[in-house]
């Protein structure tokens, strides 16, 4: 299913973010799980909801999406998982076991679930944490949204054979950011030029990251260790060990619902087709108009999607 994007609202809800009103409403905090410190940005009041960021970004991926959440009476939970934005930069666990872990614990640590489980939002690498998260910790999610992600050892991978033009420039990284040292020899001191080109090749309305958005992302990716937590991501989730765990985790299908959404520029249907393997209850489609960094790029067709989402089965208003 094809989803047309509601441009005039992405368009007003990128356009009323200035940083000075944000922190009004949110703040940042921190919170030590299993060993290490993650960092995260919270507000609003009411039932809460989960965010997870991919690479190159951050919790700062979200900035668009969280004052309409909150303003839509929801408490807001914006995370970065570890070795990403301002969290802790371990040299392990970069396995999704561990991250999920994570996660776990800092739902258990914050008291997100004392009234049951909660909603989990996730784009790209956080939609492998948040899928590994409903699989291991079902009880912690109530509903789980993933946006524009392929799942390492359970997506289809790519044809055999030369890719085109237009898949290589989607897909080159996940081989590339495997190997051992070229990655950083070639990237450490060229962040900036990585990230612009990554937001300039990915995105088809690249002007929703602005020069400050790019400095930003810029500094949480020139930190110590940051370039080195990122790969280790491709690295570990690419793995044999972690390739075996993630078809083991797919032999048991989520029981809670799934919203699965794909950009037009970008995975396309993938991940809806591979979430109704894994699911027993799965709505999505495909953003029209928009690359990969839909959160930015189209914030207000997201936030109508998951508004929609979270109108429980068989409500009143369900399928308005």
């Amino acid at each position: 299913m094809l989803i047309s994007t509601n441009t005039e609202a992405d368009r007003q809800a990128i356009a009323a973010f200035q940083t000075a009103t944000f922190w009004q409403q949110f703040r940042q905090e921190y919170v030590e799980v299993n060993g290490i410190r993650l960092h995260y940005v919270t507000g609003g009041s009411g039932e809460p909801v989960l965010l997870l960021p991919g690479w190159p970004q951050s919790w700062y991926a979200w900035r668009y999406v969280m004052p309409l959440l909150v303003a839509a009476g929801r408490r807001v939970i914006a995370v970065d998982p570890r070795g990403l934005g301002d969290s802790a930069h371990p040299a392990d666990g970069y396995d999704m076991t561990t991250t999920a872990n994570d996660i776990h614990q800092l739902i258990a640590t914050l008291k997100l679930n004392e009234s049951g489980p909660i909603d989990v939002v996730c784009h790209d690498i956080g939609s492998w944490i948040g899928y590994a998260l409903a699989a291991d910790w079902p009880e912690d999610v109530k509903r789980l949204a993933l946006f524009d992600a392929a799942l390492p050892g359970i997506s289809p991978p790519p044809p055999s054979g030369i890719p085109t033009d237009e898949a290589n420039v989607k897909s080159w990284h996940f081989a590339f950011n495997r190997l051992n040292d070229l990655p950083e020899i070639l990237f450490t001191g060229r962040e900036r030029e990585l990230i612009s080109w990554l937001f300039a090749a990915k995105s088809l309305k690249s002007w929703s990251i602005t020069p400050a958005d790019l400095e930003e992302y810029v500094r949480v990716n020139q930190l110590p260790g940051a370039l080195r937590s990122a790969l280790s991501y491709y690295r570990t989730g690419f793995s044999p060990a972690s390739l075996a765990a993630a078809r083991q985790r797919a032999e048991k299908k989520l029981l809670m619902p799934v919203l699965a959404v794909g950009a037009e520029g970008s995975v396309g249907d993938t991940l809806l087709t591979t979430l109704q393997q894994l699911a027993v209850e799965v709505k999505g489609g495909v953003i029209a108009g928009v690359g990969h960094y839909i959160p930015e790029e189209a914030p207000a067709t997201l936030a109508g999607l998951l508004a929609d989402f979270f109108i429980p089965s068989g409500s009143p208003t369900d399928g308005r």
